[in-house]
């Protein structure tokens, strides 16, 4: 079933250590946010959801860490605590809600840790760290973005390569495990329709610091 805009009013916020040990390698963590870009994802889209990352677990330092991509930075991976604490920019408290989410067919893909599956999602996600974003490249991204709101279908020209929004990045991660999320080709594949994926459901409201 997918995910009602209302999950977060349903679903009270939950403190970190009460979900970290929940975290799957896989899960995705759908944000509401406030900051500038988020409202203007949230426009485009007429949805709470305005951004989206990946989960993987870091036994060996005892870390759940965060896979995603942001504006004018790019791809990186920063530790839970961290993601809930600030946004990109620094701003803390963390300026909205975060919701913990899974893909029902995932984990059944993953198969077990080290798995060849795992690796390809691991490099899928971890080749493109540190690939910032040119000017060049973030005037595409606006132009999906526009193209989004104005409900155009996104030529060729303008689909991502190296540049992503967050939910592209995701996207393209998941697709190396035979894993698409349906979307209407309007501009870019959205935050929200994560969230209407009738596989992904909600797991919890982590409680944001």
């Amino acid at each position: 079933m997918p995910i009602s805009d209302d999950v977060l009013k349903q679903m009270p916020p939950t403190p970190l250590d009460e979900i970290v040990g929940r975290v799957r390698d896989g899960d995705l963590f759908l944000c509401a946010g406030n900051d500038p870009f988020s409202r203007l994802i949230g426009w485009s889209t007429k949805s709470p959801w305005t951004h989206i990352a990946l989960a993987f677990r870091w036994p060996s330092i005892g870390r759940v860490m965060v896979f995603e991509c942001v504006a004018k930075i790019g791809v990186r991976a920063v530790p839970l605590k961290s993601f809930i604490s600030r946004n990109s920019s620094g701003q803390h408290p963390y300026p909205g809600k975060i919701l913990l989410a899974r893909h029902e067919q995932v984990a059944e893909r993953l198969g077990a840790k080290g798995s060849a599956a795992a690796r390809r999602l691991a490099d899928a996600a971890v080749d493109r760290f540190g690939y910032p974003f040119a000017a060049g490249e973030i005037a595409k991204i606006g132009l999906r973005i526009m193209l989004g709101a104005a409900n155009i279908k996104l030529p060729k020209s303008l689909g991502p390569r190296n540049e992503f929004i967050c939910s592209e990045y995701v996207g393209r991660c998941l697709q190396t495990l035979q894993i698409d999320i349906p979307w209407d080709g309007l501009g870019f594949l959205a935050p929200d329709d994560f969230a209407a994926c009738p596989e992904v459901h909600a797991i919890a409201q982590i409680k944001t610091l």
